[in-house]
């Protein structure tokens, strides 16, 4: 009876958990609520791991070693996620994002290998089952070895790496995954050898699949083992009837599904390629780069009376943003701006930055209204009445060459269309490349100037010389 009503309750407790992670992911759409929302579904986990403690199984001494290493385990993890997520930097963000993605598909694997072993001393071992178990080991490791090298290419410390027929070689792994996977699953085939060799050629997958994708492409990558990770942990969900497992591993696999499509319709870009690994190579523009003319320099004084005087200002957020760490200081020169009478708004394409949402966040951080963050279209068609766009940072994703240069990687790419508007004024620190390796076409156009130095140092001197007028 007590056991048959702590099963009641972990029923129930799923429940819940399940329907506070839905409302989290609801409310995660709306800037004003997606604190509260992310709180909310913290608690549920919380509640679910608390469930499963302590109502799975009855708690007997013979099991206190097993409930000290699970406590003990939460508690270690605990301090160290806290330590990691209050040290992280902005600029870092997309990083810390794929190193937990990675863990939480190492788990995925780790589970597949636990059930395996338990799956063979079954006298009756379930066909679905395995099935099940393979397809976790497999999803599982490609998110852990892959997202553990897009956090190494994210920090710097990898560099793109395209292997002479690597699209073929990645098809030939896929092949040989599933392959392996079905033989095994049809034929029933526990044997413990032909697992690691499954698990040995996921990983490797996960890391050529990853290893040559560079440029802005990134975002996508990352959204992309995401949702593997939330399938694999869909999975586990199955293998221990985990409602709550279940339905946040759905939740994630298929949010981080659609955003993925999304974000590859915005880079113009195949999801076909994403996945056998053709996805944005450091190839380099066309030889037009050397015949683009001069850029032309602009004084703080000239600028501050550009912005000052206009009556719409729209500024195109980029990573440079997030480097110079001068979210709150183009927040302050909003307010200045708007106080003078001029109607500023931030043009967001998805994606800026490092990762999905990337300067979405980093504006959030400052507080800057929602309303007036722009998606790429209505910025697009917004263009035409701007006075002033001020690029800080962003370099691929206002590049001209995507609509005019055809040998140009990002050729197609869908961006935001600043010359369009009267007046450009790009705040960098020099003429360097963006991260997809190209020249950037912009800064020789005859609607440009260009600001030189940091973000941060330029908005201030921006704002001192616009109180000044």
């Amino acid at each position: 009876m007590t056991e048959l009503l702590g099963l009641s309750i972990l029923e129930l407790c799923y429940i819940v958990a399940s329907i506070t992670f839905i409302l989290g992911l609801k409310m995660l759409s709306s800037p004003d609520k997606a604190r509260r929302g992310n709180l909310i579904a913290g608690y549920g986990m919380g509640l679910a791991i608390f469930a499963t403690i302590f109502f799975k199984e009855e708690l007997t001494p013979d099991k206190w070693l097993n409930y000290t290493l699970i406590l003990s385990g939460l508690i270690v993890g605990t301090v160290i996620g806290t330590r990691m997520a209050l040290k992280v930097k902005m600029t870092a963000m997309p990083q810390m994002v794929s190193f937990f993605n990675g863990m939480g598909g190492a788990c995925a694997g780790v589970i597949s290998l636990v059930e395996f072993d338990h799956l063979r001393h079954n006298p009756n071992p379930e066909t679905g089952m395995l099935i099940v178990i393979l397809l976790g080991l497999i999803i599982g490791s490609v998110s852990f070895s892959g997202s553990m090298i897009a956090y190494g290419k994210l920090e710097g410390k990898i560099k793109d790496k395209a292997l002479p027929g690597g699209q073929i070689i990645n098809i030939l792994l896929l092949l040989a995954l599933f392959g392996l996977a079905i033989w095994m699953s049809f034929t029933g085939n526990l044997s413990p050898t032909l697992l690691y060799v499954l698990l040995a050629i996921s990983l490797l997958y996960g890391v050529l699949f990853v290893m040559p994708i560079g440029g802005a492409d990134m975002p996508v990558v990352i959204s992309l083992l995401n949702s593997f990770t939330g399938m694999a942990a869909a999975f586990g969900g199955f293998l221990y009837g985990n409602q709550a497992m279940l339905t946040g591993g759905i939740l994630v696999g298929s949010a981080g599904t659609i955003l993925t499509v999304l974000m590859c319709t915005a880079m113009n870009r195949s999801l076909t390629n994403v996945i056998i690994g053709s996805f944005g190579g450091g190839s380099s523009s066309s030889a037009k780069s050397g015949e683009q003319g001069t850029a032309k320099e602009i004084s703080v004084t000239d600028a501050a009376i550009l912005l000052a005087y206009a009556n719409k200002v729209s500024v195109v957020p980029g990573y440079g943003l997030a480097v110079a760490q001068a979210q709150h200081t183009i927040h302050n020169l909003e307010k200045i701006l708007e106080e003078k009478g001029v109607d500023m708004n931030y043009a967001i394409h998805p994606v800026a930055g490092r990762m999905p949402g990337h300067m979405n966040v980093l504006l959030a951080e400052a507080d800057v209204p929602y309303p007036k963050l722009l998606e790429m279209e209505d910025a697009n068609e917004d263009m035409g009445s701007t006075d002033v766009v001020l690029v800080i940072g962003a370099n691929d994703v206002v590049n001209p060459a995507a609509e005019t240069d055809a040998g140009s990687p990002i050729y197609g790419m869908p961006v935001i269309k600043v010359w369009n508007a009267k007046n450009i004024i790009v705040l960098k620190r020099s003429m360097g490349k963006g991260y997809a390796g190209i020249e950037n076409e912009l800064f020789f156009h005859d609607k440009n100037r260009m600001l030189f130095g940091d973000a941060k140092d330029s908005l201030e001197k921006l704002i001192a010389e616009v109180k000044n007028l």
